[in-house]
């Protein structure tokens, strides 16, 4: 079964360097997977940390499910990423020792369930942004002038 992708965190790609990725379940409430079904999420700012065994990923923003009454769930909320014990001490080791940090890459629909893509990352200088700048206009300049003399 395909993955069906929710929402990308593009902002983190050109923020950081993205060193190791893990995927993650979440532990959601049901208006939050009703809400994720119809597309209405953003994790622009969200980051992940580890406190005490655990990975919480904090700053998603999950609007609130347009029929959810008053059972409808808090929009900030913290939520807790499901990882195996050894991954979550590889993390917190990576995160304290080597200056990097967790970012949320990716949320998407895996056979059914909701699995985040986290990131282990170090984050850019202002010239290693401008540089892969350059590069992404440069590569885009190439495909425009090959598509021109495949005319």
């Amino acid at each position: 079964m395909a993955e069906k992708l929710i929402c990308a965190n593009k902002r983190a790609f050109h923020e950081y360097h993205i060193e190791e990725r893990l995927e993650a379940g979440i532990v959601l409430v049901g208006t939050e997977v009703k809400s994720l079904r119809a597309g209405k999420a953003n994790m622009v700012d969200a980051f992940v940390l580890v406190r005490n065994g655990e990975a919480w990923l904090h700053n998603l923003h999950i609007a609130p499910y347009d029929f959810g009454n008053r059972q409808n769930h808090d929009p900030e909320r913290q939520r807790k990423l499901l990882l195996h014990s050894r991954e979550i001490e590889k993390l917190h080791a990576r995160i304290r020792q080597d200056g990097c940090t967790a970012v949320p890459l990716r949320l998407y629909f895996k056979e059914g369930k909701v699995k985040v893509e986290v990131g282990v990352a170090k984050g850019k200088k202002l010239h290693d942004k401008r540089e892969d700048l350059k590069k992404k206009d440069l590569k885009r300049e190439h495909a425009k002038e090959f598509k021109i003399k495949a005319r």
